[in-house]
Formats: C-alpha cells, sequence, structure tokens
C-alpha cells in the first residue's frame, strides 16, 4: 500500500472556535497534566503569580509565552493553534495535505522506510489509527480479512479488533486488546480528540471471546519474551509472534506530520523471523 491524504482532521476539545480565552485553556491542559502554577513556572522561567494572572485572563501572555507553556505542558501541535487563536494571535504550525507537492520528499522516505523493512510488517497511521501506508508483511497478516473490512480507509484498530478481522486470530487477544485500548485511552488524554473517543467506544464495545483461543502446534511451548508485550497471532496454522514500536517525527513544525506514527513489528522470536524470511526468499 502507499500513503494517502488522511481523512477528516480529529476535533480538538476545547478550541478557540468555542470562544473560550486562552486562561482558561491554558489552565485546563495544566490540570489534565497535574503540574501546579508553581512548577509550571519554574519550567517556563515565569512566575507562579503571572501564570495566575494568565489562567485568569488578568493579564495576556505574549506570542512566545503561549509557545513556551504549551511546550512545557505537552501540548499537541494541533491544539498549539488553538491556544494561540485564543489568544489572539495567528496559528503558527501550517497543515499540510500529504499529497502536496512539498510533501513528496516525507512520503517518499516513509514508503522507503517500510518497504525497507520487509519482510517484517510495518504500516504508518495518523491521528485516528487511519492507515495511510503498509508494506506487504502488514497484507501478509490481512489474508483472510473480508473484504468488506479492507474498503479504505483501513482503519488498524478496527482491523485488529473486530471480531471478523484479526481478532479471532489473536491468540493472546484479551492482553492485546487490553494494551491497544490503554494505548488508545493515553493518546485521548493527550488529543483530547472527540473522533479518537468515538473509535476507542466503538473497538471496546466489540465483543471479546470467554476464552483465549489454543493454538495447535509446537510453537506455543516458546518461551515468552520478558521485554515487552508480544502480539502472537496463527497466520496459515503457524503462531507467529511480534513486538511492536511505535515512532513519531522529532520536533514536528506541521500539524499533519505530528501526527503520522510509523508501527513496526519485529519477530519475537527465531521461529517468526525465519518463516517471514521464507515467504520473501
Amino acid at each position: 500500500m502507499s500513503i494517502d491524504p488522511p481523512g477528516p482532521a480529529p476535533v480538538p476539545a476545547p478550541s478557540a472556535a468555542s470562544g473560550t480565552g486562552v486562561g482558561p485553556l491554558l489552565r485546563a491542559w495544566r490540570e489534565q497534566r497535574r503540574v501546579s502554577q508553581l512548577e509550571l513556572a519554574l519550567r517556563a522561567d515565569s512566575s507562579a503569580r503571572h501564570i495566575s494572572f494568565v489562567e485568569t485572563g488578568r493579564s495576556r501572555p505574549s506570542e512566545e509565552m503561549v509557545l513556551r507553556l504549551a511546550e512545557h505542558l505537552d501540548v499537541p501541535v494541533r491544539e498549539r493553534n488553538a491556544l494561540l487563536l485564543a489568544a489572539g494571535y495567528a496559528p503558527r504550525y501550517a497543515e499540510t495535505p500529504l499529497d502536496d507537492p512539498s510533501m513528496d520528499a516525507l512520503r517518499e522516505g516513509v514508503q522507503r522506510l517500510i518497504q525497507g523493512y520487509e519482510p517484517y510488517p510495518a504500516l504508518v497511521v495518523d491521528a485516528t489509527y487511519d492507515v495511510l501506508a503498509a508494506n506487504r508483511g502488514i497484507t501478509m497478516l490481512l489474508d483472510g480479512v473480508p473484504d468488506r473490512l479492507l474498503v479504505p480507509p483501513l482503519n488498524a484498530m478496527r482491523l485488529t479488533l473486530h471480531p471478523e478481522g484479526l481478532a479471532p486470530r489473536i491468540l493472546n487477544l484479551r492482553a492485546w486488546r487490553g494494551h491497544l485500548l490503554a494505548q488508545m485511552d493515553r493518546q485521548i488524554a493527550l488529543r483530547r480528540s472527540e473522533p479518537l473517543r468515538a473509535l476507542y467506544e466503538e473497538v471496546a464495545a466489540y465483543p471479546v471471546p470467554e476464552r483465549e483461543p489454543v493454538p495447535a502446534d509446537d510453537e506455543t511451548d516458546l518461551p515468552a519474551p520478558h521485554f515487552a508485550l508480544p502480539l502472537r497471532i496463527e497466520h496459515e496454522g503457524r503462531v507467529l509472534s511480534f513486538i511492536s514500536s511505535v515512532s513519531t517525527f522529532n520536533t514536528p513544525m506541521d500539524v499533519t506530520v505530528s501526527e503520522l506514527a510509523i508501527e513496526t513489528f519485529l519477530p519475537a522470536d527465531p521461529a517468526t523471523g525465519k518463516y517471514l524470511h521464507s515467504l520473501s526468499s
């Protein structure tokens, strides 16, 4: 699969469009991060008194101060623009469509990256887990998934947890499902995205088998890795085991780029690596 433009962007809440001033928005982010006014002031080289005045609207922060506070509160790039608008400033970060010519180098680089990872699976998702690109390792894992679930835009969470998707073949589904839901919950707290919340509620409501399926081959006797939770999935009568890793771009200056994530799956045992290499030979 190749990189395609993302779907509708997540809707931040609250935002400048709601008419809320920058002070209450900053206070909400500070409280969500569980940081005191004094601690934030020390981080931002300010004073607790000034932070208090900003939050109550008694003082209008400079553009530099808004960005500095947002940085220390780990506010996502999209919501930093909302803070600037609420303070009366122009947005600082562009939101460039992935199909824009200026993104050619990014698209080509990411495509080469995930293709170079073959035969191991790798994919690129946006802020709501819509799949923007995937390599042949991912395509292999999707063998047998009904066509109706493969109609674009593909969504990684739906494909994984849907009862007609990968879920019936995931041998440690309860543990993997718990990992994915916890990951989404953390991102909801970070991004405060209503579309992501809706996706979470949808996939969390999917039925879960009463007990884990029992694989029928001898590979179940292999010791499980202890350094990370593996994804153990059945494929053509074999048990494949993977450890996943998620990468994002360092210090992104564009909203679109800030919301991209590259997930790669590394074989968690020698048998899985050997099998994947046999498929590519």
